[in-house]
């Protein structure tokens, strides 16, 4: 379980300029950030530093992000929205 001080930040940081951003970082905080290898914990915290026009368009499905772990993180958090 992460300590709560880091979960907070990370919840913060979740917190974007688009609503359909928050509606799929938050709860995948919420509920499956724990479950991420060391590894992929590393990979989405470096996927919320990108800005907000480019996550939208990748999450989205307008534009594919050319790097293939934040890539691959896109593809795993909208698995997750899908199930």
């Amino acid at each position: 379980m992460l300590d709560g001080k880091v979960k907070a930040r990370l919840k913060w940081a979740c917190r974007r300029g688009m609503l359909e951003l928050d509606l799929l970082f938050i709860p995948f905080v919420d509920e499956a950030y724990d479950e991420l290898s060391p590894e992929g914990k590393l990979i989405f915290e470096r996927l919320l530093t990108c800005q907000d026009p480019e996550l939208f368009a990748w999450f989205m499905g307008h534009e594919t992000c050319e790097d293939i772990e934040l890539n691959a993180m896109v593809k795993h958090i909208l698995d997750r929205v899908k199930v």
